[in-house]
């Protein structure tokens, strides 16, 4: 669901590095993957995973959605060049950084920490206190990201450190304990309002998980939607997609996780849960057994995952640098190739 800005924009952007990125030494080779990065080969367990079971009819990805979200990722690619292009040269010099923890490049995500974004160890093994996925270990799409980001910040993996952050808790006002939060968090007017919100590093849709054997098992139109019962994680713009693009005639369900939404949707209490198309993913092949991907919403105006920081942080202009690059170079998508490998094959839901 990425798209690449152009050309134009990628020379725009090498300028803006110029000024915000000069000190950051890559530990691989352009081009390469965190991973490669790391020092050893990850294994993409989200790449072996099965491809679940998509019911609805293999309606294309819709062309205006498309363009419309390569559009907003070269706008928002601009933005970001003009934003930090007024940064003072060695402003972001890794020396310079204003951080948590002197020397340390401090980031938070939630706990568990959810595959695909975050994958476990080799083995089953994990660290303490990380549950399902290890996000200190490089694999997974948010895990690689991380590390891509601090590596173009000039830090290596052993000078990063992971602390546990609840969703609600990394855009709520007030100081972080952390420098920078990887989780899921699409951006938003009113979240931006009290937080430090970066420009997108992944560009995706929300969708619907049903059971197979469900009522709404055969839909493949919104409209066939409109009678039925949702639930969604508050707080999240899953909720805001059932109210505002399905807009079901009964009332929807609200739960402070997307666990307990499953939950409910195993009980019958509803008859889908909407959720980001990764995270559809991972409750149809590992979450829920009888579930399926029904189809993902077209988008209108494209959802975007950002880093969440303090409010008015000096480091963000260094981070959007960051990603400036790692979009210009094609290294996100390449990573979101690797990571989020389904995101293209799952039917788009008709009007």
């Amino acid at each position: 669901m990425r798209r690449t800005p152009s050309a134009a924009v990628g020379a725009i952007l090498s300028i803006v590095l110029a000024a915000c990125s000069s000190a950051a030494t890559p530990s691989s080779a352009p081009g390469s993957s965190p991973s490669e990065a790391f020092g050893g080969s990850a294994s993409p367990v989200a790449s072996s995973l099965p491809s679940p079971s998509h019911a609805a009819s293999s309606a294309p990805t819709s062309a205006s959605a498309s363009a419309s979200a390569s559009a907003t990722v070269s706008a928002s690619a601009s933005a970001s060049a003009s934003a930090s292009a007024s940064a003072t040269a060695g402003a972001c010099d890794k020396e310079q950084l204003t951080l948590a923890t002197p020397g340390t490049l401090t980031i938070g995500t939630d706990n568990p920490a959810y595959p695909p974004y975050f994958l476990e160890n080799d083995g089953d093994s994990h660290t303490a206190p990380w549950e399902l996925g290890d996000p200190t270990n490089g694999t997974g799409f948010e895990s690689a990201v991380a590390y891509a980001i601090a590596d173009r910040l000039g830090f290596s993996e052993d000078e990063v450190t992971w602390t546990v952050v609840p969703f609600a808790n990394a855009f709520a006002p007030g100081p972080k304990s952390f420098d920078l939060d990887l989780n899921q968090v699409s951006f938003k007017p009113e979240r931006a309002q009290t937080a430090d919100l970066s420009e997108g590093y992944y560009f995706g849709a929300q969708s619907l998980v049903v059971m197979k054997d469900g009522p709404l098992a055969s839909a493949t139109s919104v409209a066939a939607l409109k009678d039925a019962t949702f639930g969604a994680q508050v707080g999240t713009t899953s909720y805001d997609a059932i109210v505002s693009v399905i807009a079901p005639s009964t009332e929807s369900k609200v739960y402070d996780t997307n666990d307990a939404a499953i939950e409910a949707l195993k009980q019958g209490t509803i008859d889908g849960v909407v959720v980001d198309l990764p995270t559809a993913d991972f409750i149809t092949n590992v979450q829920l057994e009888g579930s399926t991907i029904l189809g993902q919403f077209a988008a209108g105006t494209p959802e975007y995952f950002s880093a969440v920081l303090s409010k008015g942080s000096p480091l963000t202009p260094c981070v959007n640098a960051a990603l400036a690059e790692l979009t210009a170079d094609g290294t996100l998508d390449r990573l979101a190739s690797k990571w989020l490998p389904f995101q293209d094959s799952v039917p788009t839901f008709q009007p």
